[in-house]
């Protein structure tokens, strides 16, 4: 099954062209390594409500299956990637963060202080990942061996429903 992805970047300072995207390219490299396909990418600021409808509309296009967020998931008072994304997910994926966050935590202690989520709606995982670009892509390649099977999980499920409909 196709890895069909689409990458958020929140980030006030790089919506507003203070400062240069990093992260969402450095996923975006990572995506193309592992041989997945980016169908969109997207920098938004740290705002509630576009956060929200970025992740409605990419998980119900039908055109993406894994959307992978950066930024926003600090303590900051602006911070409310994970917010977001728990108020759109209809199930939650929690041993994926947490597997971040132990396997992250062995160079950078730092790590446990992630309040990433990850979770499904419409047969898409949503993942959560750190804003710099290590740590996106660090939290990406340790959970990259694992999420074709979740994916495939998710399509097998999507299958199921609709055989039984008919």
């Amino acid at each position: 099954m196709p890895i069909q992805v689409a990458v958020l970047t929140v980030s006030d300072r790089c919506y507003k062209g203070e400062r240069q995207d990093i992260s969402g390219p450095a996923l975006c490299q990572k995506v193309q390594e592992l041989g997945w396909s980016l169908i969109s990418t997207a920098i938004l600021p740290d705002e509630y409500e576009q956060i929200v409808q970025f992740l409605h509309n990419q998980s119900a296009s039908g055109k993406v299956n894994l959307i992978l967020t950066t930024g926003g998931t600090g303590f900051s008072p602006r911070d409310i990637t994970p917010e977001a994304t728990s108020s759109v997910v209809e199930k939650k994926a929690p041993g994926l963060v947490e597997m971040i966050r132990f396997e992250s935590s062995k160079n950078n202690p730092q790590a446990f202080l992630s309040r990433s989520e990850a979770g499904i709606i419409n047969q898409c995982l949503i993942l959560n990942l750190p804003g710099s670009p290590s740590g996106a892509v660090e939290g990406l390649s340790i959970v990259a061996k694992i999420l074709p099977h979740a994916l495939a999980l998710l399509r097998q499920s999507a299958d199921e429903n609709d055989h039984n409909l008919k």
